[in-house]
């Protein structure tokens, strides 16, 4: 269990997170990754699941498949992860070297009252993902661990996961779109250009 409460602020740290991102996509969870991520900027480049909670990582691991040569960041909270830690497996065994896991960790469930989560009780996400045999993981606590990371998760060969330690703090919602339909149609157009409709 953590004797310190994290005091990375989770909007900030993604942020950071894409600054640098170029062409990177990028998948969230629901809940707050997906806040956190239009926060930071609404892009047809980035992919929001709005309901489909433990099946993000698989989500990103299909598009990291199709898109060998750009950048996949999927943004996950703790509670997320915990539900689909079968998804860590899978994409060790697919090994694409281009697929990057954020879990944005405050170790509690926040959108259903903040019970202390897994995470919070000495269940180490970081060292399941090596174990399962992700090529590098990384546990971020601290500003100056943040910026370190920031650069390795771009340039090294994944899957890689970083576990981001982030304060309990609420943050106001930001809303992307919620149609499906629509997220799906524009993302496909941003990877594959307008002709992707017809």
């Amino acid at each position: 269990m953590s004797t310190l409460e994290p005091t990375l602020v989770r909007r900030a740290s993604v942020a950071a997170i894409l600054a640098p991102r170029g062409d990177a996509l990028a998948v969230s969870s629901l809940g707050n990754p997906t806040y956190d991520l239009a926060a930071a900027g609404d892009t047809p480049a980035n992919f929001y699941l709005w309901g489909a909670m433990g099946g993000a990582l698989m989500v990103a691991l299909g598009i990291a498949i199709a898109q060998p040569a750009r950048r996949v960041l999927a943004f996950l909270g703790d509670g997320e992860m915990m539900m689909g830690l079968g998804s860590l497996a899978s994409v060790a065994v697919a090994r694409p070297t281009n697929l990057c896991a954020i879990v944005i960790d405050n170790e509690r469930y926040a959108e259903t009252g903040g019970q202390r989560a897994h995470s919070g009780r000495g269940v180490d996400i970081a060292a399941i993902a090596r174990a399962a045999g992700f090529s590098d993981t990384r546990l971020v606590c601290t500003q100056d661990e943040l910026t370190s990371a920031i650069p390795w998760l771009y340039a090294t060969p994944g899957p890689i996961l970083l576990a981001l330690k982030v304060s309990t703090q609420p943050a106001s919602p930001v809303l992307p779109p919620r149609d499906g339909p629509y997220l799906r149609s524009r993302f496909r157009e941003a990877l594959l250009g307008p002709a992707a409709h017809s």
